[in-house]
């Protein structure tokens, strides 16, 4: 066994024994399981929340892209700070709605707002639909970071599964507390896994970040702006930031709910909502990877997505890839067992509904192990047979934006019925445009079928109105001829 493989196992280990640490007591109910007893503090609650910022695919998608796309990747930076400014004042609401109202999911404030429980059911079932492809995405990233790190292609699915066990077997012990545990080794393995990546690689390579920012200007320099036209211009640019924006602005990402409603108070909130931009600008190192892989390998046909594993295994000592390796890993492991989390909940408080709390511990648990080995198994047997569905995972779910934003409101802005209209239109249009149209226009389809839903919410609104206020007209009674009129 090498020593790269020895450290990954260790710390996957070590990654789920610290979920399974996180549990003070057996949990009572699902509101227990999921939120804690609302009372997390400012750093927990920035841990939870900040483990949305680093999946598999930040850590390895951003180097690839960059690799690709050049500069164009950066659409990824502007949006958070941008997103965080608003949540310092719409998180807070959320949380007071949420601690007077009883909101454990996302479904709980659709279906109390809208004074509907189809509606929240309809997007409680979206959310797990659309959750379950980025699901696949973590497992099977895991794979990919161990089979990379280690060089050995057999190590991949047996990695796959112990984590899917580990992740499964915390998260059914510790519930959210067991996340947040495990998001403190995250984190602190993140921060570590960065700076050596930033000044390791550009100086292993190109003697230096100054060096690699000259060697990028003298052999592509046409990476260095974004293009006026093509698939990553400046139109695309602007639309993509636009649609992550208001994905993460209004909280469309169902797993984010519970580590919001599980904080002790609007300070906690308002305090990540400072801080949160400043952990997102590490998003940067990723893309520096990128940019130094560029200039390692120019135009040779490299697989983008293992291109930060490859360039650290080639400049890094074993122990230390290792190391990269298991904060790799954690990339996967947490947001899946946060992903899981918001999964089952949903599934338990507004899908299924079932009566007592201990049947919603039930179908929640079993939810929990379905969900992983359902994503399991197809990451093992057919690893892009959710491909296609991955790409609307962050635009369908950024479908729920308007239904959110137009509930924050003393009074809803929209009925269900309007809401959930404009749901069904965007992603309508949203699946089209992917799958049965041949669009490859400039502008982002989560921001199309975004305004398609948005006209569609207000347009079915106003007709209600105007419904509701048409006077009734009743037949009049017939007056006998020899009848005389009353005076």
């Amino acid at each position: 066994m090498s020593v790269t493989l020895f450290i990954c196992i260790l710390g996957m280990v070590a990654i789920g024994a610290l979920g399974l640490l996180g549990r003070r007591r057996p949990a009572a109910s699902v509101e227990e399981w999921s939120i804690g007893d609302r009372n997390f503090g400012a750093f927990t609650t920035w841990l939870l929340q900040a483990g949305e910022i680093y999946t598999t695919f930040t850590f390895l998608g951003l180097a690839g892209l960059a690799f690709t796309s050049g500069v164009a990747v950066t659409y990824v930076l502007p949006y958070l700070p941008l997103a965080y400014v608003g949540l310092y004042a719409i998180a807070p609401v959320i949380w007071r709605m949420g601690r007077d109202r009883g909101y454990l999911t996302q479904g709980d404030f659709f279906a109390d707002r809208y004074g509907s429980r189809l509606f929240g059911a309809l997007t409680s079932l979206l959310g797990v639909v659309f959750l379950l492809p980025y699901l696949q995405l973590q497992i099977t990233g895991l794979g990919l970071v161990i089979q990379l790190a280690t060089g050995n292609k057999g190590a991949g699915t047996p990695a796959m599964i112990a984590a899917s066990v580990l992740v499964v077997a915390f998260v059914l012990w510790s519930g959210i507390r067991g996340v947040a545990k495990a998001s403190y080794l995250k984190d602190g393995l993140m921060v570590i896994a960065l700076l050596v990546l930033l000044v390791m690689l550009p100086a292993h390579f190109n003697g230096g970040i100054g060096h690699l920012g000259a060697q990028l200007r003298d052999h592509h320099s046409e990476l260095l702006s974004v293009p006026a036209a093509g698939a990553h211009s400046q139109v695309w640019f602007f639309t993509s930031m636009l649609t992550s924006l208001f994905s993460v602005l209004f909280v469309t990402m169902p797993q984010s709910w519970p580590a919001l409603l599980a904080a002790g108070s609007e300070q906690a909130l308002r305090k990540n909502s400072i801080w949160m931009p400043v952990y997102g600008a590490t998003q940067a190192i990723p893309m520096i990877v990128g940019f130094t892989a560029l200039t390692t390998f120019g135009s040779a046909a490299v697989p983008a997505n293992g291109i930060l594993l490859r360039l650290a295994s080639s400049a890094l000592p074993d122990w230390l890839l290792g190391i990269i390796a298991v904060a790799a890993a954690a990339t996967a492991m947490v947001p899946s067992a946060a992903i899981v989390l918001g999964m089952s909940t949903l599934v338990a408080r507004n899908v299924l509904r079932p009566r007592g709390a201990r049947s919603g511990l039930l179908v929640n648990h079993g939810t929990v192990v379905v969900s992983v080995a359902l994503a399991l198994v197809l990451g093992i047997t057919r690893p892009d047979a959710l491909a296609n569905l991955l790409l609307l995972t962050y635009s369908g779910l950024g479908q729920m934006a308007p239904a959110t934003a137009a509930a924050l409101t003393r009074r809803p802005l929209l009925r269900a019925w309007s809401a959930g209209a404009g749901i069904v239109a965007g992603e309508a249009v949203l699946i089209w445009l992917t799958f049965g149209s041949s669009y490859h226009g400039a502008i982002s389809t989560g921001l199309i079928s975004l305004a398609v839903n948005v006209v569609v919410a207000v347009a079915v609104e106003l007709l209600l109105r105007a419904c509701s206020r048409a006077p009734v007209l009743l037949d009049e009674p017939s007056v006998p001829a020899s009848a005389s009129p009353q005076v």
